[in-house]
């Protein structure tokens, strides 16, 4: 025999996913291992001759440069002296500046920065993200690819993501060879939506290096770091290769991050038995070392193998904050998938979004999951309402901002015709009218018709070797008329001349102005510190094109009410026969003509009648003026009914079976889910109070249960209740309703008691 419901738990989501114990001798572990070194370091003259239990001579390659270029060796007696609990304590307290907290940061060696992350739990890492992150404003990076490498959907979908706030857009190529025109696209669909968007094609370096020279690119976060010699030699050179291809970008005024994250080293079976955490750290200080503004880190591409062991999203934070303890720019993770399950997925997203990073993703897919050519994407565009409502719930600044359809269909026309103009000044084939009209209202590439794809690769060749660059895409683009876009592209370069933008954590608002760890600092020091979330940003968070005006709400509610139907009859009288009263609220078929479940109110008095009726007793109707409360509407009507039965009916359409001796909270029935009560359902109900009425025997009325319905219509329900409550005169008596039921043919009742 099994469980019913553990066979239902293993169809979950969550369990989709691998879960491991841990095996340290390999890496399998993500803060902690036997095998990680104790905290220590030893300095003669000026040099770092000892460092985490490793003698000089026995350093490897990323150990020698750590030690060379990464550590303060002024402070290191310090630093390494303060116990590993009083620096976290550091990190945490508010009346420790940022400042200080860097100062002593800059002395540590890999297993003290490991040591001092492992005194914390994450709620008190998330309060050293809010404290030591580079820059004060937060912001996000979109990926924007697609599986057809189509050049009009790219820069459609470059403006789009630059319109609704991303600060970068990163794009990259399945065939490599297509990369010149995917960094074009997204050039000029990125300023097209918003002047001063960073942009970058991740593919192979010297190719990545050759488009940055041409202006095609501005930052690029493709320079990989690992933590062990042999996963730099098998991955990507050395320390020193890298630090001179960072020289290289910059010297052309382009910014870099580097790319490390928990987990790479144990993939690559290199891991030498240390932990996720420890590698990392050497990682980061390496990034450092080589004179990067910033890193790209949170696991990125192996999220899934530290998830797979116990304190698997807690490192994910843990090498996010090491990184802002050593003063770099951060761009968190939050781009690979890393769950099937959604409450997993969002869980691990808060720990960056609460408190807030410099990129709170490393790549939000701003096109569907199956075009993106980073591997799938964590969020995409299809929960871009979702990520709105989280920023305005929380009040947090996630990096973007809603935008209406029609901004968006107009900004990726205009992108897509700039292209256009480029391309047919450049000799690249042809972008089609029918290319245009289908990239502007496309979901993904399979909406796109094809290409030449040969002669697009042919042309993305010519791009990369001729003479053409950034400039000649700037005069195409004047020429063609699009001088707006002309002129952002043109500033982007004076910029890269300036290099204000190689700043820590640097990136441009919509006025070219640099916002970065120097002119924008973060100066978080607890409560009323810091960046708030208020003025114009606030309010454009809030504004979800869905949300409407709830002063209007009540609008339609008084014009489909017909008050013809519904004549005063004077006061209620008490009943002497047996019948059933059908008491309404205030503003039922007056104020308000329909339910919540859109039923009009004369449909719904005619299926109580017809219930009422088939047991052979007559329904009176009775307006209840001083109580807008379903169960005191019920009460009432009870307290003037000949049989002592009552059925209450609120105008939102809640209905209620009321005996007179029953207090009024209680009640025979009570059907509480408006939406759910069809008119079968209220015939029935009048059927059912007919029985009470004559003392038969009377089943209970199933109802819908529907768990969605509150979290659906409760803001209907509360503006309808409103609207009923304001109709209340708590002096005036129930009266008797004159009522006209039925539309011509059927019956037409001319007094206040309905019979059979």
């Amino acid at each position: 025999m099994r469980s019913k419901r553990f066979e239902r738990l293993e169809a979950r989501p969550i369990n989709k996913e691998t879960f491991i114990t841990p095996w340290p001798e390999v890496g399998l572990a993500t803060m902690h291992s036997p095998f990680d070194p104790k905290p220590g370091i030893a300095i003669r003259d000026g040099l770092i001759v000892e460092m985490d239990g490793v003698g000089r001579d026995d350093f490897d390659l990323v150990e020698r440069f750590i030690a060379r270029h990464a550590i303060d060796v002024n402070v290191a007696p310090r630093a390494m002296a303060t116990p590993s609990v009083e620096i976290a304590r550091m990190i945490v307290d508010i009346n420790v500046p940022r400042s200080a907290v860097l100062e002593i940061v800059g002395g540590c060696t890999p297993a003290k920065l490991v040591d001092v992350i492992n005194q914390m739990n994450v709620l008190e890492m998330m309060m050293g993200l809010a404290k030591m992150r580079a820059r004060r404003t937060p912001a996000n990076q979109a990926h924007v690819t697609n599986r057809k490498e189509n050049p009009a959907l790219l820069a459609a979908d470059a403006a789009e993501a630059a319109l609704r706030g991303f600060a970068e857009v990163e794009t990259t190529a399945a065939v490599a060879r297509y990369a010149p025109l995917n960094a074009l696209a997204l050039l000029v669909g990125a300023q097209t939506g918003r002047p001063g968007v960073l942009t970058q094609c991740a593919v192979e370096e010297a190719t990545n290096l050759k488009l940055g020279f041409k202006g095609f690119t501005s930052y690029s976060e493709t320079l990989s770091v690992y933590a062990t010699e042999r996963a730099f030699v098998d991955g990507d050179d050395t320390p020193w290769s890298k630090s001179f291809l960072a020289a290289a970008y910059a010297s052309r005024g382009i910014k870099t991050r580097f790319t490390s994250g928990a987990g790479a080293p144990a993939l690559m079976g290199h891991a030498q038995g240390r932990s996720m955490l420890y590698l990392e750290a050497r990682s980061l200080l390496a990034t450092r070392a080589a004179g990067s503004q910033g890193s790209q880190n949170g696991s990125i591409s192996c999220i899934a193998l530290p998830e797979a062991l116990p304190d698997g999203v807690r490192v994910v934070l843990a090498e996010n904050l090491i990184a802002m303890l050593l003063g770099m720019e951060v761009a968190a993770g939050n781009d690979a998938l890393s769950s099937h399950s959604e409450i997993r997925k969002a869980a691990k997203l808060m720990l960056q979004f609460i408190p807030g990073t410099d990129f709170i993703t490393s790549g939000y897919g701003a096109i569907p999951r199956p075009d993106n050519m980073f591997g799938g994407g964590n969020f995409d565009v299809t929960e871009l309402d979702d990520w709105y409502v989280l920023q305005r719930d929380l009040r947090i600044d996630g990096g973007i901002v809603p935008a209406d359809e029609a901004q968006v269909l107009a900004v990726r026309e205009r992108a897509v015709r700039a292209l256009q103009a480029v391309f047919e000044t450049l000799g690249i084939p042809a972008i089609r009218e029918d290319e245009i009209q289908a990239a502007v209202g496309a979901f993904d590439s399979g909406d796109m018709v094809d290409r030449d794809r040969v002669a697009d690769i042919d042309a993305a060749q010519r791009l990369l070797d001729g003479e053409a660059t950034v400039v000649d895409v700037i005069a195409a683009l004047d020429r063609a008329g699009y001088s707006d876009i002309a002129a952002s592209i043109l500033e982007m370069q004076r910029q890269r001349v300036i290099g204000d933008y190689l700043q820590p954590a640097a990136i441009f608002d919509a006025n070219f102005h640099v916002l970065s760890a120097l002119t924008d600092p973060n100066d978080y020091r607890g409560p009323g510190t810091g960046y708030r979330l208020d003025g114009e940003r606030w309010q454009a968070i809030q504004d979800l094109p869905r949300a409407w005006d709830p002063r209007h709400f009540g609008d339609d509610l008084a014009a489909a009410a017909d008050e013809r139907w519904l004549v005063d009859a004077g006061p209620a009288r008490t009943g002497s026969v047996p019948e059933v009263v059908i008491a309404v609220g205030p503003a039922f078929g007056a104020a308000i003509g329909h339910t919540l479940g859109g039923l009009a109110h004369r449909d719904v008095l005619a299926a109580l009648v017809a219930g009422v009726a088939e047991e052979g007793l007559p329904a009176r109707v009775i307006r209840i003026q001083h109580t807008s409360d379903c169960a005191f509407i019920g009460h009432a009507g009870a307290q003037l009914s000949g049989s002592g039965i009552a059925i209450g009916v609120q105008a939102k359409g809640t209905t209620v079976i009321h005996r007179r001796d029953l207090r009024p909270l209680d009640n025979l029935e009570l059907f509480a889910q408006a939406p759910n009560i069809d008119l079968d359902t209220y015939r029935s109900i009048g059927r059912n109070a007919a029985l009470h009425a004559l003392a038969k025997p009377a089943a209970p009325i199933p109802v819908r249960s529907d768990n969605t319905v509150r979290l659906r219509l409760i803001v209907q329900t509360t503006l309808m209740h409103l609207r009923e409550t304001e109709c209340v005169q708590r002096e005036r008596a129930p009266i008797e309703l004159r009522v006209a039921i039925d539309r011509g043919a059927r019956t037409a009742v001319a007094g206040s008691a309905v019979g059979a």
